[in-house]
């Protein structure tokens, strides 16, 4: 589910990780049947009673990714945008081009005369921005 995919992306890559740690409490380990670690996943529609004192930048960044997350979670995109710095922003348009599958869609391909000739894989609307090299 892409929607899935773009949200947890936000948990993991906005504000240096902290909200996609094991101690937040949408945050679910799972066990196999003999009770070892098995992965984990995220109650989204808890995010906006457990999302505790925050900046107005952090919750709206968590809003929203919740809101891609989940169904249930509903955010006016009106106010919790301007509450962004550009760097959460660029994750936040990153997510709904991934979230609407972007990254999948195809596009025709011509021949000279304007004819089609077939599929060709385009690119994302908006790609993930890469990680800045560390120094």
């Amino acid at each position: 589910m892409y929607t899935t995919v773009a949200a947890t992306e936000l948990l993991i890559r906005g504000f240096g990780g902290r909200f996609a740690g094991a101690e937040q409490p949408w945050i679910h380990a799972s066990s196999s049947e003999d009770g070892q670690p098995h992965g984990a996943w995220i109650d989204f529609d808890v995010v906006p009673d457990r999302a505790g004192p925050l900046s107005s930048g952090e919750r709206a960044y968590l809003l929203i990714a919740a809101s891609i997350g989940s169904e249930q979670v509903q955010v006016n995109l009106s106010d919790e945008i301007s509450r962004l710095g550009r760097e959460h922003l660029d994750l936040v348009l990153a997510a709904i081009a991934h979230a609407a599958g972007s990254h999948q869609h195809s596009g025709l391909t011509f021949d000279r005369d304007g004819h089609p000739t077939g599929f060709t894989k385009l690119p994302s609307l908006y790609p993930w921005p890469t990680a800045p090299a560390p120094q």
